[in-house]
């Protein structure tokens, strides 16, 4: 039987929005199932609201509804803003569902008949006000390795220190500010320390889960595993424990559960299969997929695993982790703004533009992604808008207007023939790429496709040939037609929405993964009309992407500076004046002679006459070994070759988020060797210097245009 592939990502929280945070998630996950659909794989993607708890209980009583009806609304709320983001599940079910408490029940029931059920009478913090045993995060008190007050009752948020609830100094409770006293109640606990051999096991399985990753979990074996609390005490919404008086399952039990409810459901609904158990039984023939955020891997990495392998279930073969986001450098926070909801984005801007800006950055590791506003405007208008867009556009509007819709056939040789198998021949680079989640690296591929797609196009001039030569021009752009086909599948999987307009403008059926392994050239049918031609994408406005961030009313603006002074911290020096002679990178430095701080000497016309400026795109970039400032950079000036440029941009920049950039290059400068590099160009930038650099970007024009 033919291997089945069943991917999740993390249950959402069903007791606020979805912000751009959550969206990295849900957003990686739905690339890599949309690109192995296009490879012919058999997957299925499914998640779930993660409905339980004691907080989502004590919030539905402050609003005066059931919890059923408070996680009703965000049931609906958050598959209205996964759909509009283009994440595309088969079934999104929820945790507070026939199907989750059958297992959660059938479950438990194995895990207790297996004797790794254990119970144990243990103290707790409860409130005498509140007539409730009080959870981790309802207690506050002082920390009590650093005495940082206003700590929550797991984990102490400056120091990280965790600890146990009742050793917080001064507790009181969350809810009503009242000092908790201490009560032993009975509670039940899965023994995961009988498992560690197991989970070591598990862990030193291919693919498991990242390498670093599986190093650090070895922390928790080598304190030894503790066995899990699986039991809280009511009132609590969730649900009850077979067999028990007032005891409901912790939402991390039933939480995870939800994956295999999910399934369950979907196979009732579908008919595809008999039940969960066609993906979830022990030997299944399945892959199963599971992608989650960096802090939650204890859950999926031990706990999860252990329960599964003893109630007699398929565990995960895989668990991909990723980072957290940070918004312009910085921690999301709801007082600046930066807790940006995904329904606040989608009412500004396409969907498209966020989904290839997280692609563009995101590896296989654990690192942190940061969406800069600035960085994620210019990347996108440099790269997907006038790289991937201006190609289609470039081609498409001059096929469908003077050479009247038709292609022209393919041809036995020519650059514009080997333009489209080079362009398949890296396909394979662009297909790993995705298989690994090394995003960012099949975006650095496809860019690069174009701009040898718009190199070419430059070169051949096709818009001067029309005229002259029309089936030369129809020839030419014929082939840049096939290269924006090629790119459309390859985008497919991140901006499907772009992919979709641009097959419907070729006139051509979606090109698959699957498909491409075999294709040759030419890829287009050229005997079929193309459709109509229109940009793909609008280029992205400051304003319009400023405007994502919206201040909550009252927080306190930034204080003014104070008059008749400067802070001596935040006051910088003029930028200085630079000659191409004395500085070959855009590292800030004085012009030769110059005193520092003096103002520029007035120049002749005839002086400024004999420096030309060119546009440029950055194909390339990679830190200079040795130079923490440098970065070399691969700068496509039309020239057919891309030319080598060392610049001073890497305090501002990382290569990553370079690549793709349109620049204005100085382009007659004599080459110079730094670092042993030789540079033949200099990129204009703005800014004090250091990491107060900005790229100046000429807009959306060919590279090698001239800039006057």
């Amino acid at each position: 039987m033919a291997e089945r592939i069943l991917v999740t990502s993390a249950l959402p929280y069903a007791n606020g929005a979805v912000h751009l945070g959550h969206a990295v998630e849900y957003i990686q996950t739905d690339i890599y199932v949309r690109f192995l659909r296009s490879c012919g794989q058999d997957v299925v993607y499914f998640c779930a609201d993660d409905t339980h708890g004691t907080p989502i209980e004590i919030n539905a009583a402050k609003q005066g509804i059931p919890p059923e009806q408070f996680v009703a609304r965000f049931h609906d709320e958050h598959q209205r803003d996964f759909r509009d983001f283009d994440i595309r599940f088969d079934y999104f079910h929820s945790t507070n569902s026939p199907e989750n408490r059958h297992y959660a029940e059938l479950i438990y029931g194995r895990l207790k008949d297996a004797g790794d059920i254990d119970r144990r009478d243990i103290e707790q913090t409860y409130c005498e006000k509140d007539k409730r045993f009080l959870p981790d995060r309802f207690i506050r008190g002082t920390c009590p390795n650093c005495r940082a007050t206003e700590q929550y009752g797991d984990a102490c948020e400056k120091c990280g220190k965790t600890y146990n609830p009742t050793d917080l100094i001064d507790p009181k409770c969350a809810l009503c500010g009242t000092p908790p006293v201490r009560r032993n109640s009975v509670h039940l606990f899965f023994k995961l320390s009988r498992h560690a051999d197991f989970l070591q096991e598990v862990l030193k399985r291919p693919g498991f889960i990242h390498p670093g990753l599986a190093a650090q979990l070895q922390g928790f074996f080598e304190k030894g595993l503790a066995d899990w609390d699986i039991s809280r005490d009511g009132p609590y919404f969730g649900f009850a424990i077979p067999g028990e008086t007032d005891k409901f399952f912790y939402v991390w039990l039933d939480a995870p559960i939800g994956y295999i409810a999910t399934t369950e459901k979907w196979a009732k609904e579908s008919g595809r299969v008999p039940d969960a158990l066609a993906y979830w039984g022990k030997d299944a023939p399945t892959r199963i997929v599971h992608f989650i955020g960096k802090d939650i891997v204890y859950f999926h990495a031990l706990f999860w695993p252990a329960v599964l392998n003893v109630a007699g279930f398929h565990i995960p073969n895989e668990i991909k982790v990723h980072g957290h986001l940070t918004v312009n450098g910085e921690k999301m926070s709801k007082s600046r703004g930066t807790m940006v909801a995904a329904r606040d984005y989608l009412d500004l801007l396409d969907p498209s533009y966020l989904r290839y800006f997280y692609a563009a950055n995101l590896g296989a590791g654990v690192e942190d992604l940061d969406l800069n506003l600035k960085d994620f405007r210019l990347r996108v208008n440099g790269e997907l808008v006038n790289n991937v867009g201006n190609l289609a556009n470039r081609a498409l509007s001059l096929l469908a207007g003077p050479l009247e819709k038709k292609l022209a056939p393919g041809r036995a040789e020519g650059a514009g023939r080997k333009l489209v198998e080079d362009a398949l021949a890296r396909v394979p680079e662009v297909r790993e790429a995705f298989e690994k989640l090394e995003y960012r690296n099949a975006i650095r591929v496809i860019t690069e496709i174009a701009s040898t797609a718009n190199a070419f196009l430059q070169t051949a001039a096709p818009w001067a040939l029309v005229k002259k030569d029309a089936e030369a021009a129809r020839a030419d752009l014929s082939d840049a037609a096939d290269v924006a086909y090629l790119l459309g599948a390859l985008l497919a999987p991140v901006t499907p929405r772009v992919s979709e307009k641009l097959f419907a403008q070729l006139g051509a059926e979606p090109l698959t993964f699957q498909a491409l392994a075999t294709a040759k050239y030419p890829l287009l049918d050229r005997t079929r009309p193309l459709g109509t031609p229109e940009p793909l994408l609008p280029r992205l406005e400051e304003e319009r992407v400023n405007a994502i961030i919206k201040v909550p009313a009252g927080t306190p603006a930034a204080e003014p500076a104070k008059a008749g002074g400067k802070d001596k911290k935040t006051e910088k020096k003029p930028v200085e004046a630079k000659t191409p002679e004395a500085a070959p990178t855009t590292q800030a430095s004085p012009g030769a002679g110059a005193a520092e701080g003096a103002p520029a000497a007035d120049i002749e016309y005839a002086d400024f006459a004999k420096v030309v400026l060119k546009a440029g795109r950055i194909v390339a970039a990679e830190k200079v070994k040795g130079a923490d400032k440098l970065l070399k950079l691969d700068v496509d000036l039309g020239e057919g070759t891309p030319r080598t440029i060392v610049s001073g941009i890497a305090e501002a920049y990382a290569p990553e988020a370079v690549a793709g950039r349109r620049v204005v290059v100085v382009a007659n400068l004599k080459p110079r060797k730094l670092k042993g590099i030789e540079s033949r160009g200099m990129l204009l930038t703005a800014g004090s210097g250091g990491k107060d650099l900005s790229l100046l970007d000429p807009g959306d024009v060919p590279p090698g245009a001239e800039v006057k």
